[in-house]
């Protein structure tokens, strides 16, 4: 069992319902290692959602605890998710959270692709 910040993964968390299918989404893609779907609460007009198939709360938790077949499946599903939505040309943005400090809202490892506009600096500066 995945463990993070001393806490045990979370079979209930949104994400492992809708890999169970318990929960719908709307698909994107899918293959052994991911399921990319669209976020139901967009931060930019292309804000899609890819996660690995296993019980993994952050990146950490994953490339530690994964077979390298998925890590690597996983990844590689970003990038074609990428592809197939011909976000290469203009750009996109990754970004995975881990933790309370990152704002992680769900304790499962997901990436989030961001496109379809200027997304502005990384950060705020403010501190």
């Amino acid at each position: 069992m995945s463990v993070a910040n001393g806490s045990p993964y979370d079979e209930n968390n949104i994400f492992a319902r809708i890999l169970r299918g318990e929960i719908p989404a709307k698909k994107v893609y899918e293959d052994d290692y991911a399921f990319a779907f669209h976020d139901i609460n967009p931060q930019a007009p292309v804000h899609v959602l890819v996660i690995p198939k296993g019980p993994y709360v952050s990146m950490a938790d994953f490339t530690a605890n994964a077979s390298d077949a998925l890590v690597s499946g996983f990844f590689r599903a970003v990038g074609e998710v990428a592809r197939q939505l011909g976000l290469e040309e203009d750009g996109y943005r990754i970004l995975a959270n881990a933790g309370i400090n990152s704002h992680q809202e769900v304790p499962h490892l997901h990436v989030h692709i961001f496109a379809g506009r200027p997304l502005g600096p990384m950060l705020s500066r403010g501190m």
